[in-house]
């Protein structure tokens, strides 16, 4: 049956006038404010059709906008289309347009529980000097129209380790708890899930590709805990894995106890901490109003958790290793099967999966694959289906972008592969791709550097030719967590030190629309420089990701002597690490694709 979004609107309006809205706002976040979101989350796809997990629609009396970045653009082109207006989040934001194009008096709904607490204020704040109302909903009117609207997820919550975690839940809870004192406060409001599961040391189900239990938590300065949580997720082992200092409290009962908690802080004068950049704004709202004696601050589990123990860097080491001989046996594999002609973009995303399958510690998959053949790859986040797959073939690039979630850690690595013999253009761009990505992995800096100071080092090979990407240079990684981590990251943004420990992704790219698209990306450590002539102590990178560069796109007389002893030194880690893992044909392809780079492919 054919989509039909401007039916779909119109039930949504009419809800709207039923409830008095002139307007209402349409996030893709779910309570938790999560990345990525259940099923039961998706309203932007129910009422638009975009698959993506970035976008945000608004829809004002007879118009509807659509919103998303640079990362979903040609996406949005494909799926979203009348009677959306689509608009690039960058260049005109959703705030922006509702005050060019609402009028004095009018009032735009939304579900409280969806928006944070920040992005509330700060659009109250322009919509008040139009003089244009916002409203909390008591129910959102998406969900009346969305007839067979999904169940909430309930997977079981399982003990996650402390040979994996290399803390134990207890520990971590005392030491956020003595900060709490320090600071006079409380208690703290965790409403991040993956801060959860750090916290406890528990692991989930209820996002695809993230292990994570959709819950929320109160940690007390007495270091016990309040988690609220859905019942049926709770399974046999998990209440003695957590502890006494645990309580279990269904998710329902979340507002009363935030509530009670408020009338305790005005009789005893202590702060309640909450981050009200990642809080739903009825969470906030709920203690402001019951007159709560606010530290509005970050969540204190975000810094720690960024910032892996020995124990986790040493199980990222240790999944990267067996992540990249199962990558290094599929790009082998790849090497011969794509003659054939019969290789699509689906049929190469299944055999990379099963190989990383044979892994006892593998868990799935760290994010939808991305298998781009072609014009697909200038798709920065294609999702290839069964309607779009396209064969791979001659003097295309094929731009693959996968993932693993191992116990010990989670993976995230894109190579960009010649099918054939590239062009001139697709070997410059890539070279200057290449570049990028050693410039940026071969950096030194000070304590305190930022992403945001880093993140022209990635770029300015394609500046030097009028070029660029749009989308960020890196992001945070987990701990067999979420593939994206904050609050670290590598882009024009990015306003937090970089710190030992911290793993992000270096992944410069270069998209030519309707023809090829090109991508590297390794992650990589924050580690300390031991060394240096110098007295100051500095930072750099410590490369995780292991994998062949394909060298047949590589225009080695643009390389300087030292991006070429870069190159050589890593596909020589390579050789050492992946060949004793991979068969006698995958070790003699390797010994091929990682020979110094001055010697002829």
């Amino acid at each position: 049956m054919t989509f039909d979004a401007t039916s779909r609107l119109s039930a949504l309006k009419t809800q709207l006038v039923a409830q008095g809205l002139d307007g209402f706002l349409v996030p893709m976040s779910d309570e938790y404010q999560s990345e990525y979101v259940p099923d039961s989350a998706k309203r932007i796809t129910f009422l638009s059709g975009f698959t993506g997990s970035a976008g945000f629609i608004v829809v004002l009396g007879e118009k509807a906008a659509f919103f998303t970045d640079g990362r979903y653009t040609l996406q949005a082109q494909q799926q979203v289309g009348a009677p959306y207006i689509q608009l690039d989040i960058n260049l005109t934001t959703p705030s922006d347009w509702v005050v060019e194009q609402a009028t004095t008096g009018q009032t735009i709904g939304f579900d409280p529980w969806l928006m944070t607490h920040t992005t509330i204020e700060r659009l109250q704040e322009k919509l008040n000097a139009k003089g244009i109302h916002l409203r909390a909903a008591t129910t959102n009117p998406v969900d009346a129209v969305w007839l067979d609207h999904p169940a909430a997820p309930a997977a079981p919550i399982h003990p996650y380790d402390t040979i994996y975690a290399g803390e134990t839940s207890a520990d971590k809870r005392t030491k956020l708890a003595t900060e709490l004192r320090h600071n006079n406060t409380a208690a703290t409001i965790i409403t991040d899930p993956a801060s959860i599961a750090w916290l406890l040391n528990v692991r989930g189900g209820d996002v695809p590709n993230t292990p994570l239990p959709l819950s929320f938590a109160i940690l007390y300065a007495d270091a016990k805990v309040d988690w609220f949580v859905d019942p049926r997720k709770i399974t046999d082992t998990l209440p003695a894995h957590v502890g006494s200092d645990v309580t279990f409290y269904p998710t329902a009962a979340l507002t009363a106890t935030l509530e009670k908690l408020a009338a305790q802080s005005q009789q005893t004068g202590q702060k309640i901490r909450i981050d009200p950049t990642r809080s739903a704004y009825h969470i906030v709202e709920t203690l402001v109003q019951a007159g709560a004696k606010l530290d509005r601050n970050i969540d204190p589990c975000e810094l720690p958790k960024a910032c892996k123990n020995v124990t986790e860097l040493d199980g990222m080491r240790a999944a990267h290793r067996r992540d990249g001989a199962a990558l290094t046996r599929f790009l082998c594999w790849l090497d011969g099967a794509w003659i054939n002609g019969d290789v699509t973009e689906l049929s190469a995303e299944e055999t990379l999966a099963g190989m990383r399958t044979t892994n006892n510690l593998y868990r799935g998959p760290s994010f939808d694959t991305i298998a781009g053949a072609g014009a697909h790859g200038a798709i920065v986040h294609y999702r290839a289906t069964q309607t779009t797959n396209k064969k791979l073939e001659m003097g295309q690039l094929f731009l693959l972008d996968s993932g693993g979630q191992y116990l010990d850690g989670t993976t995230d690595v894109t190579r960009t592969v010649a099918i054939g013999k590239p062009t001139d253009e697709m070997r410059d761009r890539f070279t200057r791709v290449l570049k990028g990505h050693i410039a940026l992995a071969s950096i030194c800096f000070p304590p305190g550097t930022t992403g945001a100071e880093l993140d022209v080092l990635a770029r300015q090979y394609l500046w030097e030719e009028g070029l660029d990407f749009n989308h960020g240079t890196g992001h945070g990684v987990g701990s067999y967590l979420g593939v994206h981590e904050g609050p670290q990251n590598i882009s024009r943004r990015s306003a937090t030190p970089l710190k030992p420990g911290m793993v992000v992704s270096n992944e410069p790219g270069f998209y030519k629309t309707g023809e090829f698209g090109i991508r590297i990306e390794n992650l990589q450590a924050v580690v300390e420089i031991k060394g240096l002539p110098g007295d100051k102590p500095m930072l750099g990178f410590e490369t995780l990701t292991l994998a062949p560069i394909d060298r047949h796109l590589i225009a080695v007389d643009m390389l300087t002597p030292p991006e070429k002893e870069w190159l050589d030194a890593y596909h020589a880690r390579v050789r050492d690490i992946i060949m004793p893992q991979v068969d006698a044909d995958t070790a003699a392809w390797i010994a091929d694709m990682t020979q110094p780079i001055d010697k002829a492919a």
